[in-house]
């Protein structure tokens, strides 16, 4: 596996090594050793699975402490747009993003400590999210940061189509008032 640190160096980009050969292809997306030695130390406890069609957009998620999250999400099948906004105040990335696409076809995953919020809108075909998350959910410590917060500046892929949110996200907070 391949570790690279982002913009934001707590974010991780990871890229299995996919053995391919006549009958398909292999790969490990997960080891413990391997992740702890990249400095990825979290006890991961529940595995989250959502499909979504083109044009949806989700987030920006977080859960705030003291059940703050950390998540290991990829696609496996489709493509994503994915995004995660740092929301730690005394953090000197404060308000800071970085994106990726995932897709199913290259398979990157990517690390978000907790102290992060996270969205990300499908680019094409029925997109399949899998994500592991080293907390419980937790109703009460759930929250979200408005996905085109002008502060924020994220430039969202332009559509073909509007954008599709929940009512939920629609109504979510700018981070400054957070």
């Amino acid at each position: 596996m391949k570790f690279t640190r982002l913009e934001i160096p707590d974010i991780i980009l990871i890229e299995p090594e996919i053995k391919k050969d006549v009958r398909g292809a292999f790969a490990e997306n997960y080891r413990k050793d391997i992740f702890a030695k990249q400095g990825i130390k979290e006890d991961f406890i529940q595995d989250n699975f959502s499909i979504s069609r083109p044009g949806v957009l989700r987030g920006l998620h977080f859960q705030a402490p003291p059940r703050a999250q950390s998540k290991l999400v990829r696609v496996t099948h489709g493509k994503a747009w994915d995004v995660a906004v740092d929301i730690r105040k005394k953090s000197k990335t404060y308000g800071r993003f970085v994106a990726e696409i995932l897709s199913g076809e290259n398979q990157k995953m990517i690390y978000i400590p907790p102290g992060f919020a996270h969205g990300f809108l499908v680019l094409a075909g029925e997109t399949q999210f899998l994500y592991k998350v080293s907390d419980y959910y937790s109703l009460p410590h759930d929250g979200g940061v408005l996905w085109n917060d002008p502060d924020l500046g994220i430039p969202w892929p332009k559509l073909a189509r509007e954008y599709l949110l929940s009512e939920k996200d629609r109504q979510l907070p700018r981070l400054k008032d957070l």
